[in-house]
């Protein structure tokens, strides 16, 4: 029911409640006991084992395990016992799955800060006599009785209200307090942030007092409404986890078709079962990279690190990636774009602007500070203004002037009150000023009045110019109302102040003396404005999504640079109530401002950018920021001013509320999946290079090269230090200079996947010969041991010297081979490893290796040096052509 659309005898009718009586205790029982407990139904929480065994989704994790039960099978058929292997591969998929546990529980996090946000108690009028309950016994019905400081406890229709404002900035948007008319009827069709005579759950209650009607308890509210769509809303797949989910699959199909192959292989050249059994589960563990979801926490963990020192905190690791994918920033304004406070940036008279540091700039902001209520407590560091936003606005202004605005409240006492009212449009008090002194604004007993600039020029007959009172003629008064639109088209929100001599009577008779016009609004952060640009710089389009109004929003926007004149427009909430989705996807592309809209309006906006391909980051720092962050593929709260709500189900958290932190995230972003791709290239390219191993070693008829608990050795040990090594590569320069990553772009696009096949095979092949070497030349007519212990020499080293190679698309001489530190540690590390893994008698016995002679290891060094020496003299060959390249492009470009 639409109870704004009600007067409130309807909604009394309605509700079956009498005002001055409210519910009996009867009925609120079993309202109570019907309708349930006025709270925040909660999610049923997956138990640890569920969410444990959902792990185990990932294709390469189950071609992984099914290698585990083959070897297993294989080890029980041979009846050797040897069931190493297997337990290997287990307890590493065991600890990925582990470790993937502890990166859920995001929305249970941010039901519960929603819990905490109800009301904990509330007054109410039950059977005639005022009580207090908690606020979970609140029912349909139930009449609220409120005041200043009291946290609303469901959502109501006011029934009386004395000068009531609420803070609804954390559900609708709204910087500015919303002031509270209960005799309003309004149209079923009025947004949220309009209804002026509702009252909402978890809002606070700022100035005034009333009486209101529930009309709604738990998750009907509007806070209820949000905390079910994060029930519902499921947080999307990151483009990473995309990207390695098809890498994953693909390999895995991969693997078991090569396997398949190799066993048929076997059969057909009638080798006996079991060693075509072992084949195949060598070729399955040689297939798949082990160490990749290891080696994509570690860095991915190592980039948060970083960002953490920079004033972003990441929930989510995969969120580091994508942030670097990421194509449109939808931000809300209030709190995230501007500083949440308001803050008076103009001064004007009669004639022009005033400087605050002149006489009468001065004169005009101890008038209006006289003429607030706001208060300021504490000192230094400690200071805290008290009051509504826009009087705290007036007050700070003041004492930014280094006015002592308590003092002068005491040196000019306050002799009589007329509060603002909405009807008047105006507040005004009467001071008494000492008859003498320099220092004092005025002598004697004045009247002071703030308000609407229309209402009190309409009053006034006179003006201050110059430091003089003269008559208020028609041109001059022009001339002031101009100034005020002017101020307001700027998005300001502008109140004049002026004065009259209250006489030994009191308020006197005589007209008001307009003495000048105040425009304060919520100036964006300093920063944002660079932000903004930067963002655009990189390819990155910046959405302004906020529940205030249109044309402040727009002026802000206008300001930071997100809204651009005849370039883009902007949509309301209304409007976009109006257009279907295909509608929405056709304005979607020039609009770069929403206002007015509620929280179901931003989740289907970022749903919409999402749908038309886009990596969609939403910051926010309010309720009803909560589900776009959510549905959004990466959610980043403020860590200030930010709600728990917000923060719970973010991925990102700024601790600085920087809105130009999320440009230094995404340069990271970007710089870690550039490395996790070369990590990635790695890999697959030094995995490609087993398969080679032992595959053509099947075709021809050849011994296993490789056992495979030798392959897992590389794949885990060897392999993992050097890729995550490569995880830390400093940015590119010209990283934020190129657009974004579309998010179906596949790891291996363009040429690729021909190097990574092209440098499989030479490393695969550099090992088949050492196997052969080992075996025939060195080892008599048919050593397999020293065949094996080669080729696994041979391997671990050519895929050491690779990943130095993956550092750069350019050589090692111009990168630094020294210029990594971790790479260098790396590759030293997994040298000794190795060295070890052959010469320590107790390691041969596990590995299956035998001690090599000086000879034998310095043909493992010249084998082991072949790739590196190949790839460097491709990268030559690329650049030398790269260079002609831009040298035709330069001799062209006169011409041109």
């Amino acid at each position: 029911m639409d109870w704004h659309s009600l007067s409130p005898a309807q909604a009394l009718q309605a509700l079956a409640v009498k005002e001055e009586q409210g519910l009996q205790e009867a009925l609120a029982r079993q309202r109570l006991s019907k309708e349930g407990p006025n709270r925040l139904a909660q999610r049923k929480k997956k138990r640890w084992l569920l969410r444990f065994l959902a792990q185990f989704k990932d294709f390469m994790v189950l071609a992984l395990l099914a290698a585990a039960a083959v070897s297993a099978a294989a080890a029980a058929l041979h009846g050797s016992g040897d069931f190493l292997d297997s337990i290997i591969i287990v307890a590493i998929v065991a600890v990925n799955a582990f470790v993937g546990v502890l990166q859920e529980g995001k929305a249970e996090k941010a039901l519960e800060a929603l819990r905490r946000l109800s009301a904990p108690t509330a007054q109410v009028l039950r059977g005639g006599r005022q009580k207090r309950i908690p606020a979970e016994e609140v029912v349909r019905g139930d009449i609220l009785l409120l005041k200043a400081g009291d946290l609303v406890a469901a959502d109501a229709r006011l029934l009386e209200a004395t000068q009531l404002s609420t803070q609804e900035s954390a559900l609708t948007g709204e910087s500015m307090p919303c002031k509270k008319e209960a005799g309003l009827v309004l149209p079923q069709a009025t947004a949220l942030g309009d209804q002026k005579n509702m009252l909402l759950s978890s809002t606070v209650v700022l100035t005034g007092h009333g009486k209101a009607v529930v009309t709604a308890t738990g998750m009907e509210t509007q806070v209820g409404k949000i905390a079910g769509l994060l029930r519902r809303e499921e947080a999307p797949q990151t483009p990473l986890q995309k990207r390695l989910e098809r890498v994953g699959k693909q390999l895995g199909i991969g693997a078991m078709a090569v396997s398949a192959v190799v066993f048929l292989l076997g059969f057909l050249q009638r080798l006996p079962l079991l060693e075509s059994f072992m084949l195949s589960v060598s070729l399955a563990v040689a297939a798949i990279p082990e160490g990749l979801p290891a080696m994509v926490t570690v860095v991915l963990s190592l980039g948060v690190q970083r960002m953490a020192k920079a004033n972003a905190i990441v929930r989510r690791l995969p969120t580091v990636e994508t942030l670097g994918c990421a194509s449109v920033i939808c931000s809300d304004k209030t709190g995230t774009l501007t500083q949440n406070k308001m803050t008076v940036t103009q001064l004007r008279g009669a004639g022009a602007a005033l400087a605050p540091n002149e006489a009468a700039g001065q004169k005009l902001l101890r008038l209006a500070a006289l003429c607030c209520n706001a208060s300021i407590q504490g000192a230094g560091k400690r200071q805290a203004l008290l009051g509504a936003p826009t009087e705290t606005a007036i007050v700070e202004a003041a004492a930014g002037q280094r006015i002592d605005v308590m003092q002068d409240r005491q040196r000019f006492p306050r002799l009589h009150e007329q509060p603002f009212d909405s009807g008047r449009k105006r507040m005004a008090v009467i001071c008494r000023f000492p008859e003498t002194g320099k220092d004092a604004p005025l002598h004697g007993k004045w009247m002071i009045v703030k308000g609407a600039p229309d209402i009190l020029l309409r009053r006034c007959e006179s003006a201050t110019l110059g430091g003089q009172t003269v008559a208020l003629s028609e041109e001059l008064r022009g001339k002031i109302l101009a100034q005020n639109e002017a101020m307001a088209a700027q998005a300001l929100r502008v109140l004049a102040v002026a004065i009259k001599e209250a006489g030994a009577a009191g308020a006197g008779d005589g007209a008001l003396t307009f003495v000048g016009l105040l425009g304060m609004n919520d100036p964006p952060r300093k920063e944002a404005k660079a932000a903004v640009k930067l963002c655009k710089k990189a390819g990155i389009t910046p959405i302004m999504i906020t529940g205030d109004h249109v044309t402040t929003a727009n002026a802000i926007a206008r300001e930071l640079g997100i809204l651009e004149d005849g370039a883009a427009q902007s949509i309301t909430g209304q409007q976009l109530d109006r257009l279907d989705d295909e509608a929405l996807t056709r304005r979607l592309g020039g609009c770069r401002v929403f206002a007015r809209v509620t929280p179901e309006h931003k989740m289907r906006i970022v749903k919409a950018l999402r749908a038309m391909g886009h990596v969609v980051a939403m910051t926010g720092d309010g309720v009803n920021d909560a589900p776009a962050l959510m549905a959004a593929d990466i959610g980043c709260a403020m860590g200030c001013s930010g709600t728990e709500v917000a923060k719970g189900v973010s991925d990102m958290i700024l601790t600085d509320d920087n809105f130009a932190t999320i440009v230094h995230a995404v340069e990271q972003g970007r710089s870690i999946y550039n490395n996790i791709k070369k990590a990635v290239h790695f890999l697959i390219s030094s995995n490609i290079g087993e398969i080679v191993a032992v595959f053509f070693a099947s075709l021809l008829r050849m011994p296993a090269p490789l056992l495979p608990i030798q392959l897992l050795w590389v794949n885990v040990v060897t392999d993992s230090a050097p890729a995550i090594a490569l995880g830390t590569e400093p940015a590119e320069p010209q990283l934020m200079e190129e657009p974004p990553k579309p998010v179906e772009q596949h790891f291996f696009n363009g040429a690729l996947g021909f190097h990574m096949a092209v440098e499989g095979l030479l490393m695969g092949a550099v090992t088949l010969l050492a196997f052969v070497l080992g075996r025939r030349v060195f080892g008599g007519f048919d050593d397999i041991a020293l065949g094996r212990t080669m080729a696994f020499s041979v391997l671990s080293f050519v895929e050491i010297a690779h990943a130095s190679n993956m550092r750069s698309e350019r050589s090692l001489l111009c990168v630094g081979p020294f210029s990594n530190p971790r790479m260098n540690f790396a590759n030293l590390l997994c040298v000794g490893l190795q060295v070890a893994v052959v010469l320590f008698e107790p390691l041969c016995g596990v590995f299956g290796t035998v001690p090599l002679d000086a000879g034998q290891w310095m043909a493992v060094a010249g084998l082991s040096a072949i790739p590196t020496a190949v790839i460097e003299i491709e990268k030559r060959g690329a650049s030398l052509k790269r260079r002609r390249k831009k040298a035709g492009r330069a001799v062209r470009s006169p011409v041109s």
